[in-house]
């Protein structure tokens, strides 16, 4: 459990520093997002938490105005995301399901590896995340958009 929690911790932070997104025709874009890249460093150690050799782990800090949101997206290691300031909503697409959570400033969350969700600010401030994408492959994007609406969360 916690060696699968860890990875998904590491795969987040990469994705957020990598900052750069490969949008297919049919993704949902992000909107009134900002995402400044922090840092960015390829895994050459053999440590004891559970990361592939030659993998990143990205940093980024991401800021979203009032009625912004992410868009649909997923990261290929997962995310841990730190919030700063504001309030957010988050919308997982699980299965046939759609999990809701909002969280605020000072509080955390792990996104899993794969797992497809969308950000909305629905607070009254810009949010601001520092973002942890662990076990992102060398050169590629933490983040993978997909198509809107996978369907299980209505009107988002």
């Amino acid at each position: 459990m916690k060696r699968k929690l860890t990875q998904t911790i590491f795969a987040m932070a990469i994705v957020a520093l990598a900052g750069v997104a490969v949008i297919r025709a049919h993704a949902t874009p992000p909107s009134e997002l900002t995402n400044y890249p922090l840092a960015r460093g390829t895994n050459v150690s053999h440590g004891t938490i559970p990361l592939q050799v030659g993998t990143d782990v990205a940093m980024a800090q991401i800021t979203v105005d009032v009625g912004g949101s992410s868009g649909w997206h997923s990261h290929p290691g997962g995310a841990i995301v730190v919030v700063k300031q504001g309030s957010l909503t988050v919308y997982r697409s699980i299965g046939s399901q759609c999990e809701i959570e909002t969280y605020t400033a000072g509080e955390a969350f792990i996104e899993r590896p794969g797992e497809v969700d969308q950000v909305i600010n629905t607070g009254t401030i810009p949010y601001i995340l520092f973002v942890t994408f662990p076990h992102v492959p060398q050169g590629d994007s933490p983040r993978i958009d997909v198509d809107p609406d996978p369907g299980t969360c209505p009107g988002v």
